[in-house]
């Protein structure tokens, strides 16, 4: 059980086609490959690398955007396709992180490893707020065309009162490493996306 790989080939084959599916303008395979090659980056500062990589894998694999309950659906998916695989407490460690992506809030984790793994995936998660300008505007158009069912005055209001939430934040990124690379350049994107929400 334990030397068997949390995602094997066949999973990441139904999954990418989950991240494939239409609609999907941000949250795709593109935007998975990028979270797995930070985890690569980082990782020597994980604790469990193939646990972090299953949550990213599986975070956004449920994904409708007039939907409240993708990262609850999206957990109950990993739970399922992973039980067998790996221990119970692994595999609640792995959903804990899933559903933080809703809030971006660090899950209460009793276990000082298990917590900066988490802290790292969410950084992850939210590492294109730190994009270049060119890069941060493209993934900004992409969610909006997600959402391309939302009526403009509404999304200038919902996204503001996203953007501003972040901002309000002590720190958008919870780890050391995330928040010299990219807090200085994701305040400025947000800021910048906020006046041009506001005009």
């Amino acid at each position: 059980m334990e030397n068997e790989p949390l995602i094997d080939a066949p999973l990441k084959r139904e999954l990418s086609a989950l991240y494939r599916a239409e609609g999907r303008h941000y949250h795709s395979l593109a935007h998975i490959e990028a979270m797995l090659a930070l985890a690569g980056h980082y990782r020597a500062s994980l604790h469990d690398p193939e646990a972090v990589e299953a949550a990213i894998w599986f975070h956004d694999a449920i994904y409708d955007s007039q939907a409240k309950d993708n990262e609850v659906k999206s957990a109950a998916l990993a739970e399922k396709k992973l039980a067998g695989r790996t221990d119970a407490q692994r595999l609640g460690r792995i959903t804990a992180m899933i559903i933080a992506t809703a809030t971006h809030e660090l899950p209460r984790f009793s276990d000082e490893n298990a917590a900066r793994d988490a802290a790292l995936f969410l950084d992850m998660d939210l590492a294109i707020l730190g994009a270049t300008p060119d890069a941060f505007d493209a993934y900004e158009q992409a969610v909006r065309r997600e959402y391309g069912w939302v009526e403009e005055p509404m999304w200038r209001a919902g996204r503001s009162a996203v953007l501003k939430s972040f901002l309000a934040r002590p720190h958008i990124f919870h780890t050391e490493e995330f928040r010299q690379r990219f807090e200085a350049q994701a305040r400025q994107n947000m800021k910048r996306s906020l006046k041009a929400l506001e005009a």
